[in-house]
Parts: C-alpha cells; structure tokens; sequence
C-alpha cells in the first residue's frame, strides 16, 4: 500500500498545483475589467459646468491651447499628443492650498519619471504676475523635471475658458477680466483621446492615492 502512495506522490503533487493554477486563471478571467469613466458635463456637478455645456452627454475633450512654459517653450496640445497627463490650476504666489498641490504633484512626478506615457501640466490662473522667469524661479524651487512637467502661463482669457469650460473644475462664473479669479483644487486625469477620466482633490493624500491606482487602470486599459 506505501509503495502505491509512494509510486502517485509525484503525480499528486502536480495534480494539485495545476489545479490551483487552472482555477486562478478561472478566477482572474470571471472579473470584470476594471475601466473608468470618460466624463461629460453632463455627469458632472453643474456647478463646475459652463452653462453652455451643462447638457452635453458625449465627445467633450479638452480644447486647444498655445501657452508658454517656464522655459519660454510655446506648449500647446501637440506637446500631449499620445500622452496621458495630469493637469491642475495654480499660482506661485498662493500661500493657502498651492503648497499642498504642488508637493503632491512632485511626489506624483517622482512616481511616474520613468513613464514616457504621463505627463504633469499646471496652469497658472495669476498669468500677468507669473512670468516666464517666475515659473523658472518656482520650478527650481520645487523640483519641477522639464521632461515630465510643464508650468505655463499666457493669455488670462484663454487659461480661465480651458478651466471652465475644458477641465470642467472651477465653480466660479467669470470672463477672465482683471478682476476675475479661480482657485480649485482639483487634479484632472485626462487620457490620450484629451477626455476627462477622474477628478480628485489635489490637497488630499487619499485622493491622490486613488489618482496614481486609477492611473494604473488607464494605463492598462491601452495594452488591452
């Protein structure tokens, strides 16, 4: 009777752990893939939609631009052509939430450095005081890679329409003028097609823990 055990132990063995592996594979092949959603204004709270745009349901993208970096470098929508990127709203002189943004933006570049598919892109929403030599100034200051993270400033108008009416992520009416001003915190997660794909609160470390795992799953998403 040993020997019969003895001559099957082997093939028992291998039984088992193919039987494991086939029933993993099972399992993993029965879940729902993980997918995001491709934002609309009209999913979005109407408080941060234009009022133009509060009932559109399909093809929203952000739209172009042509703004200048802290390198003086002329940065538009070709620069993010086939990239994923991370956009949000600042301005270096902010000494309430900025700082906070900021820091968790450079964590965030230093998580993805290696990733030639993520981009970062901050926008300045006080254009007429940060200059091309104050974002260089600013970008030294906070360890900004030129590779991966573009600070831009420019026309006023042009930054506050693509906050309202692009990112969808700022409460405020306005007409850009010089009495017109945005603070948001929001992190903007936009794909290679420029659609919106998640929102979260820049100052928050939850909130950006589910950027980066969200990040994952578009990332994911064009290897399928």
């Amino acid at each position: 009777m040993r020997s019969f055990f003895s001559k099957y132990k082997l093939f028992a063995i291998v039984f088992s752990i193919l039987s494991v592996i086939i029933m993993f594979l099972f399992y993993n092949a029965l879940q729902p893939k993980q997918t995001l959603a491709i934002y609309q204004p009209s999913m979005v709270n109407t408080e941060l939609v234009d009022s133009t745009l509060q009932h559109k349901k399909k093809y929203h993208t952000i739209a172009d631009f042509s703004l200048t970096n802290q390198n003086g470098k002329t940065i538009s929508q070709d620069n993010y052509k086939d990239k994923i990127y991370i956009a949000d709203f600042f301005f270096t002189t902010c000494l309430t939430i900025c700082p906070i943004m900021t820091k968790n933006m450079a964590e965030i570049q230093e998580q993805i450095i290696d990733d030639t598919n993520v981009l970062l892109l901050s926008h300045s929403v006080t254009p007429v005081i940060d200059s091309v030599e104050q974002l260089k100034k600013y970008a030294l200051e906070k360890g900004v890679v030129d590779a991966k993270w573009n600070l831009v400033t420019g026309d006023k108008k042009q930054i506050y329409e693509l906050a309202r009416k692009s990112y969808l992520a700022v409460k405020t009416d306005g007409d850009g003028g010089p009495f017109d001003m945005i603070h948001t915190e929001n992190f903007i997660l936009v794909d290679k097609e420029r659609r919106i794909r998640g929102f979260y609160d820049g100052t928050k470390t939850e909130e950006i823990e589910k950027l980066m795992a969200e990040l994952e799953i578009l990332k994911a998403s064009y290897k399928e």
